[in-house]
Parts: C-alpha cells; sequence; structure tokens
C-alpha cells in the first residue's frame, strides 16, 4: 500500500530555494524544447527525450541527476494528462517545488540524507518500515515553510471489506455541512466566513504576510475539520453514500464563496479512501430530485419543494402520503436508497 508522510524540513532551508529556483529553470527549458517540436513540427518530447536533453547538466545547475530526470518525466506526465501542447513557465509565483527519486533519499535516524546533505525535519510521527517511491519531495507552502513529502511503499495487506450492515447517506449542503440519512445534522463551520474581516483588514493594510498566515489558518482548520468528520464516519458506518452535487458549477454561481469555504470535493476525496482503508464501502450518487421526492412513498408530490426557487423551503408535507420531511434529511434518505447496497425506494431510480 502506498501511503504519503508529510514532515516539515528544519535545516538547509536557504539551500532548497535555491535548488526549487534550478527546477523552474529545467521545467521552462522543457516547455521551451516542446514550443520548438510545435514550431518545426516535430514529434513531441517524451520524458526520455527531455532526459537525453539535459544529460551533463547536473553540476552546472546545482542540481541532483535524479531531481533533474523528476522534473523532465513530470513535465511530460503533467503536459499528456492536461492534453495541452505546452505548459506555464514556472517563476516566483509558482510554490516551490523539489522533486527527487526515492532510491536517492536515505533515513539517518529522525533525519534523511539527500545529494551529500542532511535534512532535518519534525519528527511529528514515525516512518514505518517500507520502500520510499518515486514521487517523493520537498516542497515549500505559501508561507516560506518547508515539507519533505514521501512516498512510501508499506507492506500492509488491504482490509476485508466489512458486511454492509450500517449505511449512512450524506447530502452535503451550505447552510449546514451535510445532512445525514440518521437524522444528524452537522453544523458548517464556516472557517473562512469565521476570519473574513480580519483577512480583508489585512489586504486593505497590504499586509501580505499576514494574510497568507490568515489563509493558512483557514486551510488547516478546515482541513482538520474534515478529516475528524470522514475519520468518524467510516468508523461508524460501514457503507457511505454522498451526493454528487457539483462544486465546479455551483462555483460559478452567486454563491461561490460558500462552496469554496464548504470544499465538497476534498471531503468526498477523504471519505474515499479512508473507506478503501478500513474495509468501508463508499459511493457517490445521482442526487437529482432528491429533496423532491418523498422518502416514505417515493412519489414525487405536488407539495414537494421546487428546485432554486423554493430553497427557503426547508420543511414540507407530502400531499401523498401525508409525512413531514426536513429537507436536506429527505435528501440523505433518498441518496441513501440510491445506493448500490441496498434496494431503493419504489420510484427512485437506482444509480
Amino acid at each position: 500500500m502506498l501511503l504519503v508522510y508529510r514532515y516539515r524540513v528544519k535545516s538547509l532551508t536557504g539551500l532548497l530555494n535555491k535548488q526549487a529556483r534550478a527546477v523552474n529553470f529545467v521545467w521552462n527549458y522543457c516547455n521551451d524544447r516542446q514550443k520548438d517540436a510545435l514550431r518545426f513540427g516535430r514529434r513531441w518530447h517524451t520524458g526520455f527525450d527531455l532526459n537525453k536533453l539535459t544529460t551533463g547538466s547536473s553540476k552546472e545547475l546545482g542540481l541532483h541527476a535524479g531531481t533533474i530526470n523528476a522534473v523532465c518525466e513530470q513535465y511530460a506526465k503533467s503536459r499528456s494528462a492536461k492534453k495541452r501542447p505546452f505548459l506555464r513557465y514556472r517563476g516566483k509565483r509558482s510554490l516551490a517545488w523539489v522533486p527527487l527519486k526515492g532510491r536517492d533519499l536515505k533515513r539517518e535516524g529522525d533525519a534523511f540524507r539527500f545529494a551529500s546533505n542532511t535534512f532535518r525535519v519534525f519528527n511529528s510521527r514515525e516512518l514505518p518500515d517500507g520502500k520510499i517511491k518515486d514521487g517523493t519531495n520537498f516542497s515549500r507552502d505559501s508561507r516560506g515553510n518547508w515539507f519533505l513529502n514521501i512516498v512510501i511503499d508499506v507492506a500492509q495487506s488491504a482490509p476485508e471489506a466489512r458486511q454492509p450492515l450500517k449505511g449512512v447517506g450524506i447530502d452535503l449542503g451550505l447552510k449546514s455541512f451535510a445532512a445525514l440519512s440518521t437524522g444528524e445534522v452537522i453544523d458548517n463551520p464556516r472557517h473562512f466566513r469565521q476570519l473574513e474581516d480580519q483577512l480583508g483588514r489585512a489586504q486593505r493594510a497590504r499586509k501580505k504576510r499576514q494574510a497568507t498566515k490568515i489563509h493558512a489558518r483557514v486551510v488547516s482548520a478546515r482541513r482538520d475539520f474534515q478529516h475528524k468528520l470522514s475519520n468518524r464516519l467510516v468508523r461508524e458506518f460501514d457503507y457511505i453514500a454522498v451526493g454528487n452535487v457539483s462544486a465546479s458549477k455551483l462555483a460559478r454561481t452567486s454563491m461561490a464563496k460558500s462552496v469554496s469555504d464548504a470544499s465538497w470535493s476534498s471531503f468526498r476525496s477523504m471519505l474515499a479512501y479512508k473507506a478503501l482503508r478500513h474495509g468501508a464501502w463508499y459511493e457517490e450518487v445521482n442526487e437529482s430530485f432528491s429533496s423532491q421526492v418523498c422518502s416514505s412513498c417515493g412519489a414525487l408530490p405536488d407539495s414537494r419543494p421546487r428546485g432554486i426557487a423554493d430553497l427557503g423551503i426547508r420543511q414540507w408535507v407530502c400531499s401523498g402520503c401525508g409525512v413531514s420531511h426536513d429537507r436536506d434529511t429527505n435528501a440523505a434518505l433518498n441518496i441513501l436508497a440510491r445506493h448500490g447496497h441496498v434496494p431503493p425506494v419504489e420510484g427512485i431510480p437506482s444509480i
């Protein structure tokens, strides 16, 4: 199983800053060679081609040869993945990054040795035994702190899938972060909104460093909240169904700030990989009409709330069976019913 361990680097950060500039130079060189290939109608460069073009530049650039190879290979992969003829140039505004080959990083007690240099780190958690893989890198955040991200192959078999006995449907929202099919409503902490005024004052005063710290506090608090919530859910429930609400589409509306603050996509990603690690089932299902279908009788009654115009209606009564519904809890129940491990309610299509 591949895991990533992240450690804060506390030594030789000046060296990493220098190497990051050299990495940007290599990346931009690859971009220039790709543009040359386009201009003259030649075959597009692969990672192997770019490695040949940069052979022998290690000493002059002050970079380990494995780092130069990793940059070239990553450039070719990124260009292919984005399906673009060339990529953006890396400059001062790009977050610094120094990739390396896994075989070139060696453990040395609580420190790590790379390219004849010993990097001391804050040993926040013990690194398990295993082979360090390619993809390992140094990276710098917006506050200037350097981190060592280690991709390690741990000899750990995947857990057996649990029997799907206890499940939950999750309806993601903005007023409340999530409504569960159990009836529990999880409040939206609105981390950005809490510090919005403080951030605005710092930006108007042009205090860039203070504004960057506030942004980092928001990200850290949001990540902590989502980690704790996702851990609780995958431990309590054997299978989890989440609505596939599109954050990217809603981010183009007047709700963009609230959608970005909720960060649904990162939460679903956490649920997905943690469910896999704990042997739970995870699925994203189509949530179309989930707030309008009666979870009791499966009908689309005339009394249902309709679309964006009726977003203010939080409680409604089904004109078909007379059951009173909380809008979000009803949606969560319908999402659970569309999950592959439970037969859907009559009238609700299985996705």
